[in-house]
């Protein structure tokens, strides 16, 4: 297959936008036969530091202070969208409008209607997309999933989801933009229980209705020193404190399409996990259960004699890409290198095969229903979404 230069626009030099970046280089590397050879053109970003990375360090070819500048750039044929939540949809509705094919980072919208606004847009536009669901491509996940479907479990009966963090368990942690409702919308409903609930239907099927319960324990934080704003920003000692708005815990039970049940779970102010993320599946044959903690292993259980733990190798999902054998991790990085191959092949060919802003929709959806449940107390339906999703892919 011939291969062609894509140019490569990104708005905002942070964590994820670097890591983006990185993507994109290492894709063309353990994905030789990509039909387009991304390069590196212009990077956006307010902040003159993450500008200079992003020519020095990351290697693009300029750097500007605007997101408009990238997106008139007749050199750009794609974008990554790795801004703050609060600026997906303006960005993401302006890359659509420009035709711009995009990769966003979830949560994709602070709402489903502002999630709903932009799978649209991109729909409308006809420009492929990419979300940032990265905990997919774990080649474990790709083998769990071919077990569920070829009926290894039998008929799924129920399904856990545990996503536990500790970053924002210091109560003296900055009430960052992430803390703030108008700025990052839901609390960790966006942030970890967006990448449980796409797992989730990604591996099991459709959710159609949820009930839950959210709190927030930690109610007031402390200010950020100028120019904090990571997960992690500290906040000035003895300073003036201002309300957390959105939740530092929920907990919901699905029930889903096919008939089984679910039950969520997640903190951000755990004490003890960092990143224990887990998808646990049982069925009237058997089980399995994998954690992002350990996330080159996944545990089986097809018959009664216990579960076995299987090293992801060889033939499961991408591994082969990166590692020569069973044994030789795969790391959090490689997740998004594949996510960057997915979305530079669906570029060049012109079909969702990455996962979708209408896949991230449809998580939106859950998330909101969830809310409102926690709000009433009442089980509430998930409303089905339109477009390209890849759950059925």
């Amino acid at each position: 297959m011939a291969t062609h230069e894509l140019g490569i626009g990104l708005i905002s030099v942070g964590w994820m936008g670097r890591l983006h970046s990185r993507a994109y280089l290492a894709a063309r590397h353990h994905f030789p036969e990509l039909p387009a050879r991304p390069r590196l053109v212009v990077a956006a970003d307010p902040d003159a530091g993450g500008r200079d990375h992003a020519v020095d360090a990351l290697g693009y070819e300029r750097a500007v202070s605007d997101y408009r500048d990238v997106l008139a750039d007749p050199n750009v044929a794609a974008v990554s969208i790795c801004a703050p939540n609060f600026l997906h949809r303006e960005i993401a509705l302006a890359a659509a409008a420009a035709g711009k094919p995009f990769w966003i980072e979830k949560p994709m919208g602070r709402s489903a209607a502002e999630s709903r606004d932009i799978a649209r847009a991109a729909a409308d536009a006809g420009v492929v997309t990419a979300v940032g669901f990265n905990y997919r491509h774990a080649p474990a996940i790709a083998h769990a999933r071919r077990l569920i479907r070829d009926g290894v479990l039998g008929t799924v009966t129920n399904v856990r989801v545990s996503l536990f963090a500790d970053y924002s368990s210091d109560p003296l942690g900055a009430r960052t933009w992430r803390f703030v409702r108008e700025r990052a919308g839901s609390g960790v409903f966006g942030d970890l229980l967006s990448h449980g609930i796409d797992l989730a239907q990604f591996a099991v099927g459709r959710i159609d209705t949820v009930s839950a319960l959210t709190e927030t324990f930690i109610r007031e934080r402390p200010l950020p020193a100028s120019g904090a704003a990571s997960h992690f920003s500290a906040g000035v000692a003895g300073g003036p404190t201002a309300p957390v708005e959105n939740e530092d815990y929920a907990a919901m039970l699905a029930r889903f399409d096919g008939g089984a049940v679910g039950v969520f779970e997640s903190s951000r102010i755990a004490i003890g996990p960092r990143s224990e993320y887990a998808l646990e599946v049982y069925g009237t044959r058997g089980s399995l259960r994998w954690s992002f903690q350990r996330l080159n292993e996944l545990e089986l259980a097809d018959d009664r004699s216990g579960y076995r733990t299987i090293m992801a190798g060889p033939g499961f999902g991408e591994f082969a890409r990166f590692q020569p054998g069973a044994g030789t991790s795969m790391g959090f990085d490689d997740l998004k290198t594949i996510e960057a191959a997915l979305f530079l092949r669906s570029v060049a060919e012109g079909r969702q095969l990455a996962p979708s802003a209408a896949d991230a929709w449809a998580t939106a959806e859950v998330a909101d229903a969830a809310l409102a449940s926690a709000s009433s107390g009442s089980w509430v339906p998930v409303p089905a979404v339109s477009g390209p999703t890849t759950y059925d892919a």
